[in-house]
């Protein structure tokens, strides 16, 4: 992974430092679609003299080059995943949790609304928004 990001980086003109490479491992191994907030949280302690602006910074050149997918899930501030395939997300209101949905075959509806509406569909997001297992477990 680091190896690959490297290349991506320098083919596009971008420094490859310690504190990027961070943060996108950081955004790779993580499911829970974190917040720049809580990834600097996260390294904070690694690297103490980063700033909340260079995870900003990072975010936004991850996603220029295609590594990052910026998510807003209805929240004050914008979550990050690095599954930049396109695929539903599910949060819960209560917690705030986001979840990747597996295994939504969306094809149809996006061909339906292409063929009615006229327009090359490039892209989508779809969210869907409930109580999780865990919320609903606290409230029983």
């Amino acid at each position: 992974m680091d190896n690959d990001i490297t290349v991506l980086l320098r083919s596009r003109g971008f420094k490859v430092t310690p504190q990027r490479l961070a943060i996108y491992e950081v955004l790779y191994n993580s499911k829970e679609h974190p917040s720049a907030e809580m990834i600097f949280s996260r390294l904070q302690s690694v690297y103490p003299t980063m700033s909340l602006a260079t995870v900003y910074k990072t975010i936004e050149i991850l996603r220029e080059i295609g590594l990052v997918q910026i998510l807003n899930a209805g929240e004050d501030s914008f979550r990050y995943d690095a599954n930049t395939d396109n695929h539903p997300h599910i949060r819960c209101l209560i917690c705030g949790r986001v979840d990747d949905l597996e295994g939504v075959d969306s094809h149809h509806f996006i061909n339906m609304i292409a063929k009615q509406t006229d327009y090359k569909i490039t892209g989508q997001q779809f969210y869907f928004y409930g109580i999780c297992p865990e919320c609903q477990q606290k409230s029983n």
